[in-house]
């Protein structure tokens, strides 16, 4: 979705020392540098970007599109099409994407759950990989 068309644009910020209590909804892009406890919810029929900055503290579950994360996140994280995870990425739950970028130095404490996309094969036969020192 992203790769063929232009990003949303983040038109929405929650400045550092910014405290919100309560689940917050939002479209297109949104960021935050403060803090949020509550849910979090990208709206579904639109495409959205959150920026979660390492200066951001999220007590709650997150729904979006895509998901950028280089702060700390205590719930579940729900990233319908890409999670990318910074180097100071900190997160307490599950995660749930289609796609997942982590580098180095992310922490995830929970399980990685990948999302089946619908029109994939649930019993597809993947090609077995064949290492090189094993053709002698």
């Amino acid at each position: 979705m992203f790769n063929k068309k232009k990003q949303p644009s983040i038109k929405s910020l929650i400045a550092e020392g910014s405290a919100i209590e309560g689940n917050f909804r939002f479209s297109d892009g949104l960021r935050i540098d403060g803090g949020i406890v509550g849910n979090i919810y990208a709206e579904s029929a639109l495409a959205s970007i959150l920026v979660i900055s390492e200066t951001a503290t999220v007590t709650g579950e997150i729904h979006a599109d895509h998901i950028i994360i280089n702060g700390t996140v205590n719930g579940p994280v729900h990233a319908r099409i890409m999670l990318e995870l910074q180097p100071k990425a900190r997160i307490q739950g599950d995660v749930h994407y289609t796609a997942l970028e982590m580098h180095q130095g992310a922490i995830i404490a929970g399980q990685l759950r990948p999302l089946v996309a619908a029109d994939a094969k649930d019993n597809e036969e993947k090609p077995t990989l064949k290492l090189a020192a094993n053709n002698k």
